[in-house]
């Protein structure tokens, strides 16, 4: 079974990480190739407001996850640099930070069990 705070977390990062590349096109059209406004507007609120439910998202679900202060603190600096929080949700995946077998009583997402299964 899926933990929802794990679920969560994954789509809000991949979410803001793709709302980064959309601005970032949207600046590249209004800039350089000067399209006009390219979208920066709206792209900009939309990038806003996913940075922001990421930053909450991450502190809320690091209690859940079992993450330590230095886990949660890559994950909030992974929201600065452009598409590194999906870096970091695949790097939490990757570390057994959202999934695993030692973090099922945690909140795991669960998708990779190995191992007999607890009844």
């Amino acid at each position: 079974m899926s933990n929802k705070a794990a679920v969560l977390f994954r789509v809000v990062a991949v979410a803001e990480a793709l709302s980064w590349a959309g601005l970032l096109i949207g600046m590249f059209l209004k800039y350089v190739v000067q399209l006009g406004e390219g979208g920066v507007p709206v792209l900009g609120a939309v990038h806003g407001a996913l940075f922001v439910l990421y930053i909450v998202v991450a502190l809320g679900v690091a209690k859940p996850l079992g993450w330590n202060f230095r886990t949660l603190t890559l994950a909030v600096l992974a929201s600065i640099p452009p598409l590194f929080t999906w870096w970091f949700e695949a790097w939490a995946l990757r570390r057994g930070k959202l999934d695993g077998p030692q973090h099922i009583e945690h909140g795991g997402t669960s998708l990779f069990v190995r191992g007999t299964a607890n009844a």
